[in-house]
């Protein structure tokens, strides 16, 4: 991997990771098109870590909040104020972690081709874009989040081991389709990727002690740099341009991706 690969790899991820567009598709569509080496266990660790970083920059406040009402609900046994929005986001992450358990070797046998990525891409990209319609034909905007709903988003995100989902998108077309507010939909989605990024980062962690290799400092640097700005700047602008036009940019863009990947 040379530099300009590496700061390609970076922005990808950064710019893919919280969009609904399936960073894990991109990742696999790249090196692959363009024939380029694996970019080594220890790049990927830090363009995850990058991702993780950034989210929990953005959502720092609410995370303050959620941690201190987490653990007095913890301590008076008692949920109060938004401890149930942070247990939902423990709860939540328990489908995909299962999942990610007994069904990652079968995933990253049969499922990581261009055949598996189209299709992901093309199916979960037109339910997001039906979510949106059914969301805004009924009109319902809940604030509040149920046992139910972290049940339903919880192993909706679980589909997004099949590379082409998008983790992000998954969880909002899940949110939507039940009725809660693009607002709420799009924080509890960011909010899920927290520990499933956390686990993600882990688990490399893990397959990286048994796989020693050698490691370029300023190849890891850069590449945490740009996926840490561009993820940050993503999140932004991603929830500015949803609140005002909705979800269809994206849902075009991936019926587009999809038809060239089938091309391809």
């Amino acid at each position: 991997m040379d530099i300009f690969q590496a700061v390609i790899l970076a922005f990808i991820q950064g710019l893919t990771e919280f969009l609904p567009v399936s960073s894990s598709a991109h990742l696999v569509i790249f090196p692959q098109f363009f024939d380029w080496p694996d970019q080594g266990l220890a790049f990927d660790v830090v363009l995850h870590f990058a991702s993780l970083c950034a989210v929990i920059i953005y959502y720092k406040d609410s995370i303050v909040l959620l941690s201190q009402d987490f653990f007095s609900s913890v301590s008076t046994r008692k949920m109060q104020g938004d401890s149930f929005l942070a247990w939902g986001v423990l709860l939540g992450t328990i489908p995909v972690g299962l999942a990610g358990l007994f069904f990652n070797d079968f995933v990253e046998i049969n499922l990581r081709s261009f055949h598996v990525v189209a299709y992901a891409t093309i199916l979960f990209g037109i339910l997001l874009g039906l979510s949106d319609i059914v969301h805004r034909a009924r009109d319902i905007n809940r604030e509040l989040i149920r046992g139910s709903d972290i049940l339903i988003i919880g192993c909706f995100q679980a589909l997004a081991l099949i590379p082409g989902t998008s983790r992000a998108g998954i969880t909002i077309t899940a949110a939507l389709l039940i009725g809660l507010s693009r607002k709420l939909s799009i924080k509890f989605a960011f909010l899920l990727s927290i520990p499933v990024i956390t686990l993600a980062t882990i688990m490399k962690l893990f397959e990286l002690t048994n796989e020693p290799q050698q490691v370029n400092w300023l190849f890891l640097l850069l590449g945490f740099a740009i996926a840490f700005l561009t993820s940050y700047f993503t999140i932004v602008f991603f929830i500015k341009l949803v609140e005002r036009i909705g979800f269809l940019p994206f849902v075009v863009y991936r019926i587009f991706l999809g038809a060239l990947l089938f091309l391809i």
